[in-house]
């Protein structure tokens, strides 16, 4: 599509109207940006003409950059030469915003001289998503019209305003009735130029007490390095808009493309970058193209305790109705109880209101009966993890619901044919692998059956979008995709405390790579009596000799570390004796181990695992295996996840480790063929994704 196209003109009375035409979301391409300063030019020389009125065709305004010309080199006209020659022109322009804009759109917005919204509209610099920040004077304008503070939280949130919340930021001039921008953009560009309002440039605004401002971005920073630790961007947007109070409008602008370059050079834009477009392929799935989702208008879940409620929450909170079912009156009263008390406790925050919990708790019922679950779409077993027990569920629940009916799985690790095998109807068996707090984390494994319809699937999939979720197709195998490769790391981290690593050495290494804590402090937080018994204890293992000691974790003031009365995690001499007793009786000589090798011991055989499942089609991408780490486990994102992050290495340089490691440690370290074949044939595990 060429840029006239892309963009078309019309002339309205003295108004040139520019629309946008760019579908689906009026990407900010060479051509629609060619089709802008085309539209300038015509303005400034035409004498008939007295403002110029931007709108975009179909459901936006103008949504951001075009993915398409990511990775290659730029194309003029650069954005902000365009947006330089539109703000600093002699005659009005105007936007009119429905739908999107973000990123380089608001940028767009934010350069003409006033800007109206529609109810609809949505604002936002989310740049910091991608590991950029707005390379079009945003961070130079936005502090402009928003006042510091307010911009710089925009940009590190990555969030968007409502027009509502952007007429009171500033961010635009006025909002409009109905849904149609060229309605209203024309109304309010006509009322402007019969007041005979000049442009109003947002680089000539002043920055109203530049000592306060400064003072606000020094706290903003100082919180920032707590919550963005790791990240490269974020900093640089704060560096940007310290430009923005410090120089003069041009120098900012000039701080602000040098800042954007080096965030486009870093490794890190690359990680986030990947890690975005990952999460939008696990919805490609080639069940989705064979069969039609089912509708599901009610929703039953076995087992009320704290992750069977918080499933329910899922469904709760987009209008569907949930009916619990528990052995027992206490445990039905107290899952009830606990989605209540997660309401309440979120409408404490802000963040829900008084009526909202009353309508989604009209929503849920509870009894102690199957037999209630006659009649319901969609039942999701979320029982502890027995194979017998499931299996008995399963086969009541086949003799129990109705025809269609979808039977589900919450299980994370057992065998989902075993448990579909004591049904009738093994092709309504799935499993919803939820992670833990059900109703906060995003990811949700879809576990395909060996005989699950392709219409469970799609259901499945879609199901999992309408709740929030991102979900990752997986196959059957112990663990799944998520935990499996985790026992990988879990066996790592427990061999290396045992020749010399101590667990916070183990666990430093590990957050300073990006992960939110290491194994051991995980441990710890969860409970090292998870699924520890006294009766059964025998001392074999340290995780049994800690329980034993009553140093079951934070909940108990003691675990692998020692902690204070703020929880402070204190390494532990106690811990570091019973450790050296251990690998004394291993006959473990203990030696230094560096950073290094924790590292790639830790990280490799994660790398092999994914290689292994993506070799036995348990995953359908290595991307999909980057997805559920990410979503699921606390991958930094801006390294993209594990297989993402063995391209990055380079596959040679993993190979190489995992053939020394099991020359030197012992056969789990067997190199995945195809991880093999890869390194030698000078591919990426990107190379196997579909399209590729």
């Amino acid at each position: 599509m060429n840029a006239q196209a892309l963009v078309q003109t019309q002339q309205q009375g003295p108004v040139l109207v520019v629309s946008i035409n760019n579908p689906p979301v009026n990407a900010l391409g060479q051509g629609v940006r060619a089709g802008l300063l085309a539209a300038v030019e015509q303005l400034e020389q035409d004498a008939a003409l007295k403002a110029m009125l931007i709108v975009g065709q179909g459901k936006a305004f103008i949504a951001g950059a075009d993915i398409r010309e990511f990775g290659k080199p730029p194309m003029a006209p650069a954005l902000p030469d365009v947006l330089n020659r539109m703000e600093t022109g002699s005659k009005l322009v105007v936007a009119a915003i429905h739908g999107p804009a973000l990123g380089g759109g608001l940028e767009v917005a934010m350069a003409t001289h006033f800007r109206v919204a529609l109810a609809g509209a949505k604002l936002g610099l989310p740049e910091v998503n991608l590991g950029l920040l707005p390379g079009a004077g945003g961070t130079q304008r936005s502090p402009r019209l928003m006042g510091v503070k307010a911009a710089t939280e925009l940009m590190l949130s990555g969030q968007h305003l409502s027009a509502k919340a952007a007429l009171a930021a500033g961010l635009v001039d006025k909002l409009a009735e109905g849904d149609d921008p060229l309605v209203a953009g024309l109304a309010y560009v006509n009322e402007l130029l019969a007041r005979g309002v000049p442009p109003r440039r947002t680089r000539d605004l002043a920055i109203a007490d530049k000592a306060a401002a400064l003072a606000e971005l020094d706290a903003i920073a100082l919180e920032s390095v707590k919550k963005t630790r790791g990240l490269f961007s974020p900093a640089k947007i704060i560096e940007c808009v310290r430009a923005a109070v410090e120089l003069p409008f041009e120098q900012g602008l000039k701080r602000e493309r040098e800042l954007f370059l080096e965030c486009l050079n870093s490794p890190q834009r690359q990680g986030l970058v990947h890690a975005f477009f990952a999460e939008r392929e696990t919805a490609k799935i080639p069940e989705a193209k064979a069969a039609a989702p089912r509708a599901l208008a009610s929703i039953a879940v076995i087992g009320g305790g704290t992750m069977g409620a918080g499933i329910a929450m899922n469904f709760l909170n987009v209008g569907i109705p949930v009916h619990i079912v528990e052995t027992r009156q206490e445990a039905l009263d107290r899952g009830l109880k606990t989605i209540r008390t997660n309401y309440e406790n979120t409408a404490k925050k802000g963040r829900l209101t008084a009526q909202a919990i009353e309508e989604r708790m009209a929503l849920l019922s509870g009894s102690l009966d199957l037999q209630s679950l006659s009649d319901v779409d969609l039942v999701i077993e979320a029982v502890f993890e027995n194979m017998d027990v499931k299996k008995d569920i399963f086969g009541r629940l086949d003799r129990i619901c109705k025809a269609g009916a979808i039977l589900a799985s919450n299980t994370s690790a057992l065998d989902l044919n075993e448990i579909a095998s004591a049904t009738s109807r093994p092709e309504a068996v799935i499993g919803l692998h939820f992670f833990s707090p059900a109703n906060v984390m995003k990811l949700l494994e879809v576990v395909r059956g060996a005989k699950t319809s392709d219409s469970v699937i799609a259901t499945s999939m879609q199901l999992a979008k309408k709740i929030g979720k991102v979900a990752v197709l997986v196959g059957v195998c112990p663990g799944f995709v998520g935990n499996r490769i985790l026992g990988q790391r879990q066996r790592e981290a427990n061999a290396l405390i045992m020749e010399g690593a101590m667990p916070w050495a183990v666990d430093r290494v590990l957050y300073d790579f990006g992960f939110p804590m290491g194994p051991f402090a995980m441990s710890d937080l969860a409970g090292l009596d998870l699924g520890w018994s006294k009766e059964k204890s025998s001392s074999s293992t340290l995780r049994e000799v800690l329980c034993e000691m009553d140093r079951r974790g934070q909940k108990t003031g003691a675990g692998f570390y020692d902690y204070d009365e703020k929880r402070t995690a204190i390494p532990s001499p106690v811990v570091e004796e019973i450790i050296q007793r251990f690998a004394q009786k291993q006959g473990k000589q203990a030696r230094q181990v560096s950073d290094q090798e924790i590292l790639e011991r830790c990280i490799y055989p994660m790398i092999n695992e994914g290689a292994k499942i993506l070799e036995e089609g348990m995953a359908i991408r290595a991307s999909d295996i980057d997805v559920v780490w990410v979503n699921g486990y606390g991958w930094p994102v801006y390294r993209g996840g594990p297989m993402f992050y063995g391209d990055l290495v380079g596959l040679p340089k993993v190979l190489a480790k995992m053939k020394e490691f099991e020359a030197s440690h012992g056969p789990q370290f067997k190199p995945a063929k195809l991880l093999e074949e890869l390194a030698a044939s000078g591919r990426k595990f990107s190379d196997l994704n579909p399209g590729k």
